[in-house]
């Protein structure tokens, strides 16, 4: 295919690759999809809407949890559109400015979400730490800041990375080996000189994931510091159950994450359906697991839950 030069680049056609080998179970793949997308969807639906409407739950630590909800639906829902259109045989094809619009959605909202875990650690230190200046520190127009700094952090930074891509040629073959846009992907296919997008998408996802994983193991070791300091042990214990949550979903966010970056970085010829499962655990995994991890370590959200389901004197007599 001839090279394309920057005023054609845009209007380029990419073309997914799907599951290769398996073209002819795609329907019958795609039904685990669908109700992990759905179970996704609407586990973190029901937290923002008991978070709203549940004013018992207007707190720090619940404010932080209806961001990592949003940031979840965020982070998933744009692979939702091109998965399915591949799975369902509807069509591969997607044009170089929507696979660019991909992109920059899952790479800020992946980089947000770890923005939001960092802030729930130091949410869960002050909480045990400084219990009595909790409500005073955490105010609601500082935990808005940190929501808009987290995203702004997120996003600023990876724009030099996106705004280049129009002006590579791309003259090798435009088949893409997810069912979604990935840059790391993406940056394969041009026929340039390239080491401008590896060293500053490396140097971004170091700073970024580095910040993110050093402030919530710094916090952690101040949190267990002070824990140690209790002298009861059930005072202990219940002090560390409140942070079991959220050490939860670091994992479940990070070692994906890792683990994808580590594939695509140091096992390019492995087999493709090795890339193809971790990119998609990556994604549909959190939005998943996370609503149902705090639906059972939290007693506040059981409730709303069991609220919202239940009549009232039902989950009245169960709480």
């Amino acid at each position: 295919m001839a090279a394309l030069n920057s005023s054609n680049a845009v209007s380029s056609t990419f073309y997914f690759t799907g599951i290769p080998g398996y073209e002819e179970y795609h329907h019958l793949i795609s039904i685990p999809f669908c109700l992990l997308c759905f179970i996704g969807i609407m586990g973190n639906c029901t937290i923002l809407h008991i978070v709203r409407t549940d004013s018992r739950l207007h707190e720090p630590m619940y404010y932080f949890l209806a961001m990592l909800s949003l940031t979840d639906m965020c982070m998933s829902t744009p692979t939702m559109i091109t998965l399915f259109r591949v799975l369902w045989s509807i069509s591969r094809e997607i044009q170089f400015n929507f696979c660019v619009l991909q992109m920059f959605f899952i790479h800020t909202f992946s980089f947000t979400e770890s923005s939001v875990l960092l802030a729930m650690a130091i949410d869960r230190y002050v909480a045990i730490c400084h219990p009595l200046r909790y409500a005073t520190i955490l105010t609601p127009r500082l935990i808005s800041k940190i929501g808009i700094a987290s995203l702004l952090r997120s996003s600023l930074p990876i724009i030099p990375l996106f705004a280049r891509l129009p002006f590579l040629p791309y003259c090798r073959s435009h088949i893409l080996s997810h069912s979604y846009c990935l840059h790391q992907d993406i940056i394969r296919l041009a026929c340039a000189d390239i080491k401008f997008n590896v060293i500053y998408g490396l140097v971004v996802i170091t700073l970024l994931w580095g910040i993110d994983s050093l402030g919530i193991f710094v916090s952690y070791v101040l949190i267990l510091h002070s824990v140690l300091k209790i002298s009861s042990r059930e005072g202990r214990f219940k002090a560390l159950s409140t942070c079991a949550s959220h050490i939860c979903a670091v994992l479940i966010l990070y070692v994906p994450m890792i683990g994808l970056s580590m594939v695509h970085r140091f096992a390019k010829h492995s087999s493709p359906l090795i890339h193809i499962f971790m990119a998609h655990i990556y994604l549909l995994i959190p939005p998943v697991l996370n609503p149902i991890i705090y639906s059972v370590k939290t007693k506040q959200i059981r409730q709303g839950i069991l609220h919202l389901l239940l009549p009232k004197n039902i989950s009245s007599t169960m709480m």
